[in-house]
C-alpha cells in the first residue's frame, strides 16, 4: 500500500485546495492531510488566518478524500510524521517547490502545480470579501512581497502591471499569475487594491490613479516626494473611501511595537534623544539608487525608517532640522546625509548612507536609563532596556518571520475591513512628517555638503 501526505492551513477551503488533495490521493492508496494548528501558524508567520482549526479540519473531512487528518504543530514535524506513518510520498504545492527537498532522503517529493485563477476568491467570509489585489511593478521587492502573500488569508495576488512587456510576463509566469498588463487603467480595472512597487518618482502618479479608481493602496516608501504630494494623496483617498497606507515594514513588526509601548510608559524616564542609523554599500553604481533621475541617492532610499521612529518618539513637530551630506560629484546623488533634529525638549539624529558604512543601531536616550536596539534595528526582534545598575537591565524579543513584509500587508487588510486601529502603526501624520523632512532636504533648506 503507497501512502502519500501532504499539509496545509486550508483555511477557506476551495476548489484548488480539493483539486490538490484529489491529485495526491491518486499518486497511492491511502492520503494523509496534514492541518497547521493556530499555533504553529502564528509562529511562523501565517496571519489572519481566518477559520479556526477546527473548521479547517471539519471542510478537508467532508471532501471525503482524507483518510487520516493529522494537525501540525511543530516545525519539523513533517520528517517525524512521514517516519511515524511510513509514508512514500510527500505532496505540496508547486509554490513551495524546493523547499522541501531535504526530505528526499526519506520519501518521493511532489510539488503540484496549482490550479491557476482557482483560490480563496471563489469563497466569501461572512464577515469579510476576498481583496484581488495587483502589484504595480516586478522588481525584487515586488518578487518578495507577493511570497509574503502566500501567509496572509483573505488577500490574493492576482495580476501585475509593469512597463516592459517581457520583464512584466516572465513575473507573472514565474509567479504564476493569470494576468499581466502594460497599461494601468486596464491593470486597475481588475483589482480591488494596490501595492505600488515602482521607482520612488513614479509613486505620486500611479497611487493618485488607483485612488481616482476607488481602489485601496500599499505603497512603498516614500509615498511622495513632497509634503503637498502626501497631503493630496490623504485627501483623495478620503474623498474616495480608500484606504492608503505607507508600507514601511519596520512599523507593523509586533517587537518594534512594543519597543514603542516601553518607550512611552515611561520606564526609562523622560526621552531626551533618539539615534538611529541605516547605512548599506551598494557597490554598483548603474543601479536606480545612484540615478538622480529616478529619485535616487541615501536619504530616499532609507531616511524613513530613522524619521520614522523619531517622530514615534518625540512627536512630528520638531523646532529644527539641519542636514550635512556628501554627494557623489558627477551626479549630485547624496552618499550620506545626517538629519539633526532639535525639539523642545529633546534632540534627535538621523544618519544614512549608500556609499558609508557605521553601526546600524538605534538608541533611544531617557533620563532613568535608555533603550539599545541592535543592528538592524529596523528589522526589530530584540531591544534591550538598560539602566546605572545593570542588574535591573531587560531583554525583550519578538520574532518576526520572513521578510516581515507580511505584518504590513495583513495591517493593510484589517483596515480594509474596518480596523481602524491599525492606522496607529503608521498614521497620516506619520507619512507627512517623513515626506515633509525629505523635501527640505531635497530643497537644500538647512544642507551643509562635504567632501
Amino acid at each position: 500500500m503507497k501512502t502519500v501526505i501532504t499539509y496545509g492551513t486550508f483555511d477557506l477551503l476551495h476548489t484548488g485546495h480539493v483539486n490538490l488533495l484529489k491529485r495526491a490521493r491518486a499518486l497511492g492508496d491511502r492520503l494523509i492531510v496534514g492541518v497547521t494548528t493556530d499555533s504553529y501558524d502564528q509562529s511562523r508567520g501565517k496571519l489572519n488566518v481566518l477559520e479556526s482549526l477546527e473548521e479547517r479540519v471539519e471542510n478537508v473531512r467532508k471532501t471525503g478524500l482524507a483518510d487520516l487528518i493529522i494537525t501540525e504543530e511543530l516545525e519539523g514535524q513533517k520528517l517525524h510524521d512521514i517516519q511515524k506513518y511510513g509514508a512514500d510520498i510527500f505532496v505540496i504545492g508547486s509554490d513551495w517547490t524546493g523547499k522541501f527537498d531535504y526530505l528526499r532522503e526519506h520519501c518521493e517529493v511532489v510539488y503540484l502545480e496549482r490550479t491557476k485563477g482557482v483560490s480563496s476568491t471563489d469563497l466569501r467570509s461572512a464577515r469579510n470579501f476576498i481583496v484581488h489585489m495587483g502589484i504595480a511593478g516586478h522588481g525584487r521587492i515586488a518578487g518578495r512581497f507577493l511570497q509574503e502573500s502566500k501567509y496572509v488569508s483573505g488577500i490574493e495576488i492576482t495580476a501585475v502591471y509593469g512597463r516592459d512587456e517581457e520583464k512584466v510576463r516572465r513575473f507573472a509566469e514565474s509567479y504564476e499569475l493569470l494576468e499581466y498588463y502594460t497599461e494601468y487603467e486596464r491593470f486597475l480595472d481588475k483589482v480591488h487594491a494596490v501595492y505600488v512597487a515602482v521607482p520612488h518618482h513614479l509613486h505620486y502618479e500611479l497611487v493618485k490613479r488607483a485612488l481616482l479608481k476607488g481602489k485601496h493602496v500599499l505603497c512603498e516608501k516614500p509615498l511622495a516626494l513632497s509634503r503637498e504630494e502626501v497631503e493630496e494623496l490623504f485627501l483623495l483617498a478620503a474623498e474616495r473611501g480608500c484606504v492608503l497606507l505607507e508600507a514601511l515594514k519596520t512599523a507593523f513588526f509586533p517587537a518594534f511595537q512594543q519597543l514603542i509601548g516601553v518607550a512611552e510608559s515611561g520606564v526609562i524616564g523622560s526621552i531626551k534623544a533618539v539615534d538611529a542609523a541605516f547605512t548599506k554599500l551598494i557597490e554598483d553604481d548603474s543601479s536606480r539608487e545612484f540615478d538622480p533621475m529616478q529619485a535616487g541617492g541615501a536619504w530616499t532610499e532609507l531616511g524613513a525608517y530613522p524619521v520614522f521612529v523619531i517622530g514615534k518618539l518625540l512627536g512630528t513637530e520638531s523646532r529644527r532640522i539641519r542636514f550635512t551630506t556628501c554627494r557623489k560629484p558627477e551626479t549630485g546623488v547624496d552618499l550620506f546625509t545626517r538629519a539633526d533634529f532639535l525639539y523642545p525638549n529633546a534632540a534627535a539624529s538621523a544618519t544614512v548612507a549608500i556609499g558609508a558604512k557605521r553601526e546600524g543601531d538605534l538608541c533611544v536616550t531617557g533620563t532613568r536609563g535608555y533603550i539599545y536596539v541592535p543592528s538592524p534595528w529596523w528589522k526589530t526582534e530584540i531591544f534591550e532596556v538598560r539602566f546605572e545598575d545593570p542588574r535591573q537591565n531587560r531583554k525583550y524579543f519578538i520574532r518576526f518571520e520572513g521578510d516581515g513584509l507580511r505584518y504590513e500587508l495583513a495591517a493593510f487588510l484589517r483596515l480594509i475591513h474596518g480596523c481602524r486601529h491599525e492606522f496607529s502603526l503608521m498614521s497620516r501624520d506619520d507619512s507627512l512628517f517623513m515626506a515633509d523632512v525629505t523635501c527640505r532636504f531635497r530643497e537644500g533648506g538647512d544642507v551643509e555638503e562635504i567632501n
